[in-house]
């Protein structure tokens, strides 16, 4: 599984969370909503500065972005490009 993260999305989890060097943003599915891969599940984000076991991470602007290792199911075989449209 492949974690990217553009420069405007990074901006704009800095800008909307308030994140600064040092911080964690996890990703994960939660239940309720629908994605195009997974019905009655959406994606979800949190702040999350102490991840435990990874399944996936990615350094940008100071910010670590990942997945954690119980959200693997949700991810596994699909790639996430976090964008901000400007």
């Amino acid at each position: 599984m492949k974690l990217e993260i553009t420069d405007a999305a990074s901006k704009w989890f800095h800008d909307e969370m308030g994140l600064s060097d040092g911080n964690g943003v996890r990703f994960y599915g939660k239940v309720y909503g629908k994605t195009p891969v997974h019905d009655g599940f959406s994606l979800a984000i949190t702040r999350d500065d102490n991840p435990e076991e990874v399944y996936t991470e990615t350094d940008k602007d100071g910010i670590k972005y990942f997945v954690d290792a119980g959200d693997e199911w949700f991810f596994k075989g699909y790639d996430v490009k976090g964008t901000r449209k400007m």
